[in-house]
């Protein structure tokens, strides 16, 4: 959800060729997302858009990964500060937003639980803390305005655990791609086997999830140049096509082969958006819908006819290119106004916090992420993020601990305190 197509430069990493169509992809996931949040009746399987996020995430990731334990470049300082530098900017906006939201909103006890889920969030553990109160679907989760964070804390348990893995296989000469499938494959079977019996454990454990991930890298690693092992499945597959689609015999020039996977990529996606709904079991075997299209799309290239025309089209891409702090800001704004009015907004109020978080998206981009991530003392930078999200996670935890500061009840302070004072 966070992952960059990758723009940005570092001294020793090496990245992959920015594809505009990723970050087009990107802002299909998060806008079924933000629909689904704001208009569930009418977008029902856009949640599935956090499906999309954790391929491209595995593939951005893993590519990084693989190319850079391969030129035996690969350093774990740089790997974190990178993430750091990428995640913790519009997070930490985010999460001091929601402190102050809170304070002028929530009566001392809703206070005390968003305090909680603040330091969960600053300490990407939301998943789990979120894991013990209630399903992501529940009623309860619309006055939640942090419940997002899940996805992010999953993401962010990926990056500790896979890097680490990945390198200690290296190191000891491991077929690399053999660890990585076989780690997809038992995390899809924990999945497959909870998702009747423990719906909630299933949806935000990181075991029953890593799965999607875990396909990005596995697409990440057949993409490699001189490791494409389909490669000459695919030649014959392209030329099957070409003879079916065209009356004149074609060179091979898998243009075919890239369409057909972009358009079947997208019908899965949009079939998924579509037919899944929150009273399905979720993810279970319905996230192969979004995952395998996801991964369809990436592999088809920036060449093919979707992901050139449609996918990188600039109004799609700005959209991938804000898609995180809109992803963390939608979700806050629609979950204050649902708690400010006592239940569901109006069309109008719901249509307008869109709107809204779309505009704070776009500034948080400007004014916040890319000053940060990009330009030069990088270590201090990464040095001061770290330490303001210590400390916003300190205070998050104190304010849960106090249960939620009802001291500053008193007359003079502008507190919500009682039902009485609430719309």
């Amino acid at each position: 959800m966070n992952s960059s197509s990758n723009g940005e430069q570092a001294p020793n990493l090496t990245h992959p060729k920015y594809r505009p169509d990723i970050d087009g992809l990107r802002a299909v996931a998060v806008l079924l997302v933000v629909g689904f949040h704001a208009f569930p009746d009418w977008v029902k399987g856009g949640f599935i858009g956090v499906d999309i996020f954790f391929v491209i995430s595995g593939f951005l990731i893993s590519t990084i990964i693989f190319e850079n334990l391969e030129r035996n470049s690969f350093s774990f300082i740089e790997f974190y500060s990178r993430r750091i530098r990428r995640i913790f900017p519009s997070l930490l906006v985010i999460l001091v937003a929601s402190f102050a939201l809170g304070w002028f909103t929530l009566l001392p006890d809703q206070y005390k639980q968003l305090g909680k889920h603040i330091a969960g969030g600053a300490g990407f553990v939301s998943n789990f803390v979120l894991w013990n109160e209630s399903g992501y679907f529940d009623s309860a989760a619309e006055t939640k305005p942090l419940l997002h964070l899940w996805s992010l804390g999953i993401e962010e348990q990926f990056y500790i655990v896979f890097p680490l893995l990945l390198w200690l296989a290296w190191k000891r000469r491991f077929n690399l791609l053999a660890i990585t499938v076989a780690i997809a494959l038992i995390s899809f079977g924990l999945n497959i086997s909870k998702y009747r019996s423990d719906a909630v454990a299933d949806f935000h454990s990181p075991q029953t999830r890593f799965w999607e991930l875990m396909i990005g890298a596995v697409l990440a690693y057949t993409q490699l140049g001189k490791q494409d092992i389909f490669a000459q499945l695919k030649r014959r597959l392209d030329h099957w096509l070409g003879m079916a689609v065209h009356a004149h015999r074609q060179e091979p020039n898998r243009s075919n082969l890239r369409n057909a996977q972009s358009i079947l990529g997208a019908m899965l996606i949009v079939v998924g958006a579509v037919v899944v709904t929150k009273e399905d079991h979720f993810p279970g075997w319905w996230a192969l819908l979004p995952t395998l299209g996801a991964v369809l799309v990436i592999s088809a290239g920036a060449q093919a006819w979707i992901n050139r025309w449609i996918l990188s089209n600039r109004i799609l891409v700005w959209f991938g290119l804000i898609s995180f702090p809109l992803y963390l800001w939608h979700w806050v704004l629609l979950s204050f106004a649902h708690i400010n009015e006592g239940g569901i907004p109006i069309s109008q109020i719901r249509i307008t916090a869109v709107l809204v978080s779309i505009v704070l998206a776009w500034l948080t981009y400007t004014l916040v992420e890319k000053p940060l991530r990009f330009g030069k003392h990088s270590n201090a930078k990464t040095i001061a993020l770290f330490v303001l999200m210590s400390v916003v996670g300190g205070v998050g935890y104190s304010t849960y601990a106090r249960s939620g500061l009802p001291f500053f009840c008193s007359k003079g302070h502008t507190r919500v305190c009682s039902v009485q004072i609430r719309r």
